[in-house]
């Protein structure tokens, strides 16, 4: 039997804590504590808790190469996923609570505002990245297949940030803060890519 890894409660953790933010959210829903414009305050909750979820799980890499952290890359598939879910529960509030399940309504909503648009184009290219995220799918796919497309993510986080920014009408402060961190990630990938590609040149050389 092999040895269980010390970081084995860390994703049964996270999704206790998702689904205890998801049961207090569902509590002051049915207490009619979230304000005056309850079903627009469940919508915006939804959203910030799946970006934060998804920026979570765009972290790991950064971690691992600047502070040399290597366990949360053992939950960034349970992040994603949670993103996933999350994002997915966003937008059924959104189209049920707020539009009354009225598809044309949402058509015309993504046409007349340009936040919605760009939200259901992330929350579409989350889909494919959900349905692969499986070890299954990577065998599948290959894992050079499969790590192009899930280079999506990088799109789908700017399109994220993007739909918050937007949203947002007056403090930017808080999607800014999300930006911030999103580019700071990326900066470090790109930084790492050039040291081991002038690496890999020496050694050739």
């Amino acid at each position: 039997m092999a040895p269980r890894s010390r970081h084995a409660y860390l994703a049964p953790a996270i999704v206790t804590g998702w689904l205890g933010t998801l049961a207090l959210l569902g509590y002051r829903i049915a207490t009619h504590r979230l304000g005056a414009n309850p079903v627009a305050t469940a919508v915006n909750q939804l959203g910030l808790l799946g970006m934060v979820l998804l920026v979570a799980s765009l972290c790991a890499t950064p971690l691992k190469l600047t502070l040399g952290l290597t366990w949360p890359l053992r939950v960034r598939r349970t992040l994603g996923l949670l993103a996933f879910f999350t994002v997915l529960l966003h937008f059924i509030v959104y189209l049920g609570a707020d539009q009354g399940w009225d598809v044309i309504a949402v058509l015309e909503d993504v046409q007349k505002r340009p936040f919605i648009s760009i939200g259901c184009c992330a929350f579409l290219l989350l889909f494919p990245l959900a349905w692969t995220s499986s070890k299954a799918a990577v065998q599948r796919l290959g894992f050079a297949l499969w790590q192009r497309l899930h280079r999506l993510v990088y799109v789908v986080a700017a399109l994220a940030a993007l739909h918050f920014y937007l949203r947002v009408k007056a403090d930017h402060t808080q999607p800014l803060i999300y930006i911030g961190v999103l580019l700071a990630g990326f900066a470090v990938r790109v930084f790492a890519a050039r040291v081991k590609g002038r690496r890999r040149k020496a050694r050739l050389d």
